[in-house]
C-alpha cells in the first residue's frame, strides 16, 4: 500500500469501528479499532510531516486505543450491561479495575508488548540434534542448560540452578543460529523468542528501554522460555564516553533485566550469538555465564555436512568420495560447504540447459517415483549411438530424467568456491576462547 493512503485507510477503519460500536457489535468494533491503531502508528512512522501532525495523530490513536481496551475488558468479563462509549464505568467497576495487574491497567505497556509479539518470532523450529553435525560439547552444554531442568526439575533445587545465559561465539557460518533452533526444537515445553536488535531499538525517547523490559516480561509470562538474540554484539557492545545516551540506556536496561535486583529470571535462558565477541561489554560478558566457542567443523563433521546438504537428491557419491571432499575443505565453514553443494546441485541443471543431444533411458517417472517408464530423456554427448539432436525446450516436462550429481560436479564447484572465514578473525576468536570461553 502506498504511504499516501495509510492515513485515509486508518480513518476509514475508525469510521467502521465507531459505527459498529454504536450498533453494539463490540467484537467487530474491537477488530476495527485495533486495525485502525496499527495504521495510525504506521502513518506516524512513514507519512506524517511535522511534529504537530504526529502529535495530533498520537492523541487520536490514544483515544481509540483506550476505547479498544474498554471493549476488550467488557468482552472478556462477559458483562450483561454494555459499556457506553466514553463511559468510565461504575464505582464498583473502577474499584475492581484498580485491583488488576499493571499489565491490564497500562495500555502503553500492552501496546509495546503487542508490538514486540509482532516483531518476535515465537516459533517451534523443526531442527533436531542429529541435524547438527559435530559440536558435541556445545550440544551437551545446551542440554545441561535447557533440556535437563525441564525434564528433571527436582535435580535443580537449592544451590544447584541451571545456567541463565549462554553465549555462542565463533566464525560466521558455523551453525550458531542453527544450534539455537535445535535447542528450541528439543525443549518441547519452552517458548522460543527470536529477536533482533532492530526490534528493540526505537527513535522515540525512552521507548527502547521499555521494549527491552517488556521483552523479558513477555518471556516471564511464557516461561519456560528461551530468548535468542542473534548478532548480540550490535546491541551490547562496550560502553564508552562518546556513545549516544540512548545506546547507553538500552545496554543498562539489558544488564538490569538479565541479572538485576528484583528480577526473577527462573525458567528463562538468554541465548546470544556473535561473530565478534571481543566487542561485547565486560558486564554483558559476565552475565553470559557459559561462553561456548563454535569452531570451524572438523573433518568428520564436514563429511556429514556434505551428506546432510545433498539430502535425498540422486547422486553417485560413495563414502570414500565424502571423505575426500572433507579432507579438501579444511578451513571451510558449514555455510561454505552448503554453498559448494548447492552449486554442485545446479550442475545437472546447467547440463540440461546447454545439451544439444538427448537419449531415451529407463527410470522412475517424475510424476510418480514408484512408476518405472522407458521413454525418459536425458542429456548425452553427440557421439552417443542413441543420441537424438534436440534441446531442452523440445523435451516434455514429465519426460526429463535428471542427470545424477557426481564427484566431478562436486570437485568443480569446490574449485570455484573460496572459504569466507578470515584468518585474522580466527586468531582473535582463539584468543577470546583462551581468555573467556570454552571449546564447543
Amino acid at each position: 500500500m502506498a504511504t499516501g493512503t495509510i492515513l485515509q485507510k486508518a480513518i476509514d477503519l475508525v469510521t467502521k469501528a465507531t459505527e459498529e460500536d454504536r450498533n453494539k457489535n463490540y467484537d467487530e468494533a474491537l477488530k476495527y479499532y485495533e486495525h485502525a491503531v496499527e495504521y495510525f502508528l504506521h502513518s506516524i512512522k512513514y507519512e506524517a510531516q511535522g511534529e504537530r501532525a504526529k502529535e495530533s495523530i498520537r492523541q487520536k490513536c490514544q483515544q481509540y486505543l483506550d476505547r479498544a481496551e474498554k471493549l476488550k475488558a467488557y468482552l472478556k468479563k462477559g458483562k450483561k450491561k454494555p459499556v457506553a462509549a466514553g463511559d468510565e464505568g461504575t464505582k464498583e467497576e473502577k474499584k475492581s479495575d484498580s485491583g488488576d495487574s499493571d499489565t491490564d491497567s497500562d495500555p502503553e505497556k500492552k501496546k509495546l508488548q503487542s508490538r514486540l509479539e509482532g516483531a518476535i518470532i515465537i516459533e517451534r523450529p523443526n531442527v533436531k540434534w542429529s541435524d547438527v553435525a559435530g559440536l558435541d560439547l556445545a550440544k551437551e552444554a545446551l542440554k545441561e542448560a535447557v533440556i535437563l531442568p525441564i525434564k528433571f526439575p527436582h535435580l535443580f533445587t537449592g544451590k544447584r540452578i541451571p545456567w541463565k545465559g549462554i553465549l555462542l561465539f565463533g566464525p560466521p557460518g558455523t551453525g550458531k543460529s542453527y544450534l539455537a533452533k535445535a535447542v528450541a526444537t528439543e525443549a518441547n515445553n519452552s517458548n522460543f523468542l527470536s529477536v533482533s536488535s532492530s526490534d528493540l531499538v526505537s527513535k522515540w525517547l525512552g521507548e527502547s528501554e521499555k521494549l527491552v523490559k517488556n521483552l523479558f516480561e513477555l518471556a516471564r509470562q511464557r516461561k519456560p522460555s528461551i530468548i535468542f538474540i542473534d548478532e548480540v554484539d550490535s546491541l551490547c557492545s562496550s560502553r564508552s564516553d562518546n556513545e549516544s545516551e540512548s545506546a547507553r540506556r538500552i545496554k543498562t536496561e539489558f544488564l538490569v533485566q538479565m541479572q538485576g535486583v528484583g528480577n526473577d529470571n527462573d525458567g528463562i535462558l538468554v541465548l546470544g550469538a556473535t561473530n565478534i565477541p571481543w566487542v561485547l561489554d565486560a558486564a554483558i560478558r559476565r552475565r553470559f555465564e557459559k561462553r561456548i566457542y563454535i569452531s570451524l567443523p572438523e573433518e568428520h563433521a564436514r563429511a556429514t555436512m556434505f551428506k546432510l546438504h545433498l539430502g535425498d537428491t540422486p547422486h553417485t557419491l560413495t563414502e570414500d568420495d565424502f571423505k575426500q571432499l572433507a579432507s579438501l575443505t579444511e578451513g571451510y565453514s558449514g555455510a561454505d560447504i552448503g554453498i559448494i553443494v548447492r552449486d554442485a546441485l545446479m550442475q545437472p541443471v546447467r547440463l540440461v540447459q546447454t545439451a544439444t543431444h538427448f537419449k531415451h533411458v529407463r527410470g522412475p517417472s517424475p510424476k510418480d517415483r514408484n512408476v518405472i517408464v522407458d521413454d525418459l530423456l536425458t542429456p548425452c554427448s553427440p557421439g552417443d549411438p542413441d543420441a537424438i539432436e534436440m534441446n531442452w525446450l523440445e523435451v516434455e516436462s514429465d519426460k526429463l530424467c535428471e542427470p545424477l550429481v557426481t564427484m566431478k560436479y562436486m570437485l568443480k564447484s569446490l574449485s570455484t568456491t573460496r572459504p569466507t572465514v578470515n584468518e585474522e578473525d580466527m586468531v582473535k576468536l582463539e584468543k577470546f576462547k583462551e581468555d573467556f570461553g570454552q571449546e564447543g
